[in-house]
Order: structure tokens, then sequence, then C-alpha cells
């Protein structure tokens, strides 16, 4: 019934008479046609083996199939070896040849045989220098650009949406805008498959503007570039405007399809969005594209995100077919609630019905084991790690370092940082949280440090990782010194969390007038976090008169909180003054929802 519903995404062509006769292929040009349908690299080998010594010296129509499979299965060495027969069958000259095997180097990355062979090459069209250009890097990539232009060879959309996508991967928004004018002043700006890479560019580098901009300029939108301005605002957390151009969609008469929704849905899992993701779930219910895996992953996904978990199984549970991502959504889920109990179960079902765990798989796991402190579960998880393989994924590992540094155990965590040859950022900010964690402040220090010598670039949560290190050994001068390369050397713009952190590094060493000056001085930082360590330094160190005024901030920020009330009663407690208690807890009383008592078991 529900394929009934469904629109062929493909259409049956019919021919109007049979053919007389199938057409007939050399059996070596069939074979090889099979493995580019279903490549198998044991039976590649093989197969190109046996297929060159059968041929006859002179035949070339086995070449462009053969370097056709050596690419895509990644052949360097066969893909070599045909190379060299070629040379010696006096075929090396021959442009397409030459183009193929200018796509093999490229696709194995050897780069320095691709700018050999490309050098050596008498004549070269503009598929050879789209070859190049593709899969190199954006610097290497406009240079071959600039090479076409002064040779005056020409180019197409394809080579201008090869280097639009270079400039997108590394958020490269001076490249894309020179390319912009290059573009509006040849006239490709209307050709839908440039501008869509021209609008993902400026999405991905949060110029949502200039993506709208260059929207509106193209006459003839096709789906994909619809597709790409909801995507465009759905990545940079504008709901509102994603569905605003779905509604313009609609109303001119363009039919959404999977990745519609799927960006749809992104978009609604931003907090207060939950009544639209469930509106945007009753049409795609009702345009049968819940059969579809994305998008049906995309939903359980959006539940996820707003924090409604027995929606979210619902979604999953009424899938009728599953993959790898859909079980990594729900387990991500359930991992992120700490909820290793049913993390296994689903780790347990995933195998059970012929899935294999992927590294997100495991590196989810053994997140929800350092949430719930689960050893045993993480000793167990670890097992199928080593039996399986997984410990050659960076990812893996730097999971299972949080993971042992949650469930207190260092050793596990140092052993496994040891083990990495080359750790990147993410590596050495998890070994620095797990020794702040346990109270290792000097050892984070150490690893901060030799983090540096070693050449890696500290981020925003490698920076929140020293300085929550500083506070909590209380070592003031390299806090301060931290939060000052933070800003000064490498250009980062502190966040509450940081300014959270830097006040509970004073506060607690019982600066407590240079916390405040520095509240004070930095609006950014007046946060109901920052303001809370301000008035427990306050309360450790008996300043009332800060603690008030702190708290009073605090009411107004937050004043349907009852901790916020709890906390400063409780300082006016400690100096007895009874009344000030009771005027506090009245405030408490009109303007919080009625509390539940604490009790104890015991």
């Amino acid at each position: 019934m529900h394929s009934k519903c469904r629109t062929p995404l493909i259409s049956t062509v019919h021919f109007k008479r049979q053919l007389s006769s199938s057409p007939t292929l050399p059996r070596e040009t069939t074979q090889l046609r099979a493995l580019k349908l279903k490549p198998n690299p044991s039976l590649s080998l093989s197969t190109l083996g046996n297929t060159v010594s059968a041929l006859h010296p002179g035949s070339t129509g086995f070449y462009p199939h053969a370097l056709k499979i050596s690419a895509k299965l990644g052949l360097l060495k066969e893909g070599k070896q045909l190379h060299s027969r070629m040379i010696k069958l006096g075929f090396n000259n021959v442009l397409p040849l030459q183009t193929q095997m200018l796509n093999l180097y490229v696709k194995c990355k050897q780069f320095s045989d691709a700018e050999k062979l490309f050098d050596q090459m008498r004549v070269r069209n503009l598929v050879t220098w789209n070859t190049m250009i593709c899969k190199s890097n954006l610097c290497l990539g406009f240079s071959y650009f600039k090479k076409m232009l002064i040779n005056k060879v020409g180019f197409d959309h394809i080579t201008l949406n090869t280097l639009l996508h270079a400039s997108s991967e590394v958020k490269g928004v001076v490249f894309g805008r020179e390319l912009h004018c290059f573009i509006v002043k040849c006239g490709f700006l209307n050709d839908s498959f440039v501008s869509s890479a021209l609008v993902h560019l400026y999405g991905e580098c949060g110029l949502v503007e200039e993506a709208r901009w260059v929207f509106d300029q193209v006459f003839c939108r096709d789906l994909v570039l619809w597709n790409v301005m909801v995507s465009c605002y759905a990545l940079n957390s504008l709901t509102k405007e994603a569905f605003e151009v779905f509604d313009l969609m609609k109303k001119e008469g363009v039919k959404g399809d999977g990745y519609t929704f799927c960006s749809l849905l992104k978009s609604c899992c931003i907090w207060g969005f939950y009544e639209l993701g469930r509106q945007v779930h009753g049409l795609i219910i009702k345009l049968c594209f819940d059969l579809d895996v994305p998008v049906a992953s995309a939903l359980v996904d959006m539940y996820i995100a707003n924090e409604n978990l027995y929606d979210a199984q619902k979604a999953f549970d009424g899938m009728t077919a599953r993959n790898v991502v859909s079980w990594n959504t729900l387990i991500v889920g359930y991992a992120q609630r700490g909820d290793m109990e049913k993390v296994m179960e689903l780790l347990r079902e995933m195998r059970l019905q012929n899935f294999c765990p992927d590294e997100l798989t495991m590196a989810s796991i053994f997140q929800s084991c350092g949430v719930s402190s689960g050893s045993a579960e993480l000793l167990q998880v670890h097992t199928y790690v080593i039996k399986n393989g997984f410990e050659s994924f960076l990812s893996v590992t730097n999971a299972l370092i949080h993971a042992y540094s949650k469930c207190g155990n260092i050793d596990g965590a140092l052993q496994y940082f040891v083990s990495v040859s080359e750790p990147d950022l993410v590596t050495w900010t998890s070994i620095i949280g797990a020794y702040s964690f346990l109270g290792h402040s000097k050892r984070s220090v150490i690893a901060f440090e030799k983090m540096l010598v070693a050449g890696v670039k500290p981020d925003q949560i490698a920076f929140l990782a020293i300085l929550s290190a500083c506070s909590h050994g209380g070592l003031v001068n390299e806090g301060l010194h931290y939060f000052n390369i933070m800003m000064n050397d490498y250009r980062i713009i502190p966040d509450s969390k940081h300014y959270t952190c830097l006040v509970d590094l004073l506060g607690r060493a019982g600066l407590l007038n240079e916390a405040f000056s520095f509240i004070t001085s930095h609006p950014v930082a007046c946060t109901p976090d920052t303001l809370g360590a301000f008035i427990g330094a306050c309360s450790i160190h008996g300043n009332i008169t800060l603690a008030k005024w702190a708290a009073e901030k605090l009411v107004v920020l937050e004043p349907n909180k009852p901790v916020n009330y709890t906390l400063i009663s409780n300082i006016y407690a400690s100096k007895g003054r009874w009344l000030d208690v009771e005027r506090v807890r009245k405030m408490m009383t009109d303007c919080c929802d009625y509390k539940i008592p604490g009790c104890s078991w015991v």
C-alpha cells in the first residue's frame, strides 16, 4: 500500500521495438564491466591479471575499463603495471588513456606521479585540467586554474564547481569571494550547478545574507538549489528562515525530496521548535517519506535533540528499514543521557540483526560509559573493540581516554594516550581534561605545554580544559597566563564558560575584588554560571556585601529558579541574619513553583 503512495524516483523507459539481438562485447570487457558494477578487490586483482595475460598485445579496448576499475578500487600497483604496458605498446600518447591514468594517480593521492604525467602530456584538454583540479588542495587547484586561464584552455561549470567545493571544505571565504566575482563577470551565476556550490560555500562560512543574495539572483532554480538554500539556513540555526524558503518552494510548485525534509528536521533540532518538528513529521508521513531511511533517521535525531527519547524510540521502531546510521543515532541519544543499560541492549540487538557497529557506535558507547561511570560495561565494550580492531580509529581512542578518566582510571587513560603515535587536538584535550577531572592540575599544565611544543594549535575547548584545571588546582598565575595568550596570541574570543572558569579561579584564591572588577568590566561575563561561582567564592571567604550584589544580579537573570534563592538564603543563614533568610524564602515562594523538600532514605 505504501509503495503505491510513493512517487517513483526513476522513470521507466519503454522502447518502441525490441532489439533484434543483444550487442556482443568481448569477454574481457564484459568481465571488467561486471567488476565496475560489483567491485570486489580480491576478485579484481585476479581478473585484471588474467585479462591482461589473455589480451592481444595491440588491443586498446581493455585499458579504459581497467584503469577506471583501478582508480575506483585504489589499485595503484596494478595501475602502474597497466601504465608500463601502455608505454610498451605505444599507447602513452593517447589522450583518453592518459587522462584515465592521471585520474588513477590523483585518486590514489600520488600527486608527484600525477604532476609528472601531466607535464609530459603533449596535448591537454579541459577534462585533463579538471582532473588535476578535482583532487588537488585549494591552493594547488587555484594554481592550475590560473594556468588554464593563461593558456586559454577555457573552463566550464565543473571547473568552477570543483573550486567552490574546495573552498567550502576549508572555509576559504577569500578565495570564494574572488571566484564569485569571476563567476558574475563570466555570466555563470544563472547556472544552477555553480550557484548551488556558491550558496553552499557561503552557508558553510556562516555568510547567510550573501548566500541568500546569490539564491535570489538565479532565475531558473532547480531542486538542488532550493535544497542547498534550506540546508544553509538549517546549518546556521535559522529555523524560521528555512521554513520560509520551504513555503516559497511549495508556492513555486517545486516538490521537496528526502534531502529537503532532512534539512527541515535538522533545523528543528534547536530547542523551542519541537512542535514545528512534529508538524514536519506529519507531513513526512502524509508524503510517505518516512519510508526513506535517511529521513527516518533524521526524525529520530530531531526527537533526541529535543530530549524526547520516547518519541525517538517510537520513530525508530516504526522504521521499515534501518542502516548503521539509524542505530548510531539512537545509541548516541541514550549515550548522552547516560542510560548505559539501554545502550548495551541496543548494541546487542544491533548485532543480532546482522548490523556491524562502526567507530561512531563504539565512540558513542564509550561516551555513555563516561557519563554513567560504568566500569564493568566499559571493560566489556573495550574487549569487543580490541577483538574487532577498532583501536586503530583515533575517535575511538579519544573516547576511551575520556571514558577511563570519568571512571577514575587515570592509568588507563594515560595508557591509551601514549599508544597514539600522532595525537590530534581532540586527543590532547582529552588527556588534559582527564588530568583536570581527577585533580592532577599540574599534570594538565605539563600536557598543555607539550601540546604547544608539538605544534598543535589549541582551540576554545582546549583552553577551557586548561583553565578548569588551573581553577581546581589554585594555579592563579598559570590560569591568567593562559587566558591572556588565548585572546592575544591565538585570537580566540572567550565565551561565558571561559569567564566562569577565570572568576572561579580568582574567587577560590580569595581574590574577590579582582573577580568583582573582572565581572563589572566585562558585561559578557555577567552570566548565571559566573555569578553562581562568584557567590560560592564569597560564601567561602565570608564577604556578604559582594555576595548580596551578585545575588541580586542573579535573581534578575533567573527569577524562577529556586536554587538561586536557596544559595542567597544559606549565605544569610551562615551570618545569622534570620530576618533576611525569611525575606528571601518568601521571595522564593512567591516567584517559584513548589520545591519538593530533600530527604534521605538512610
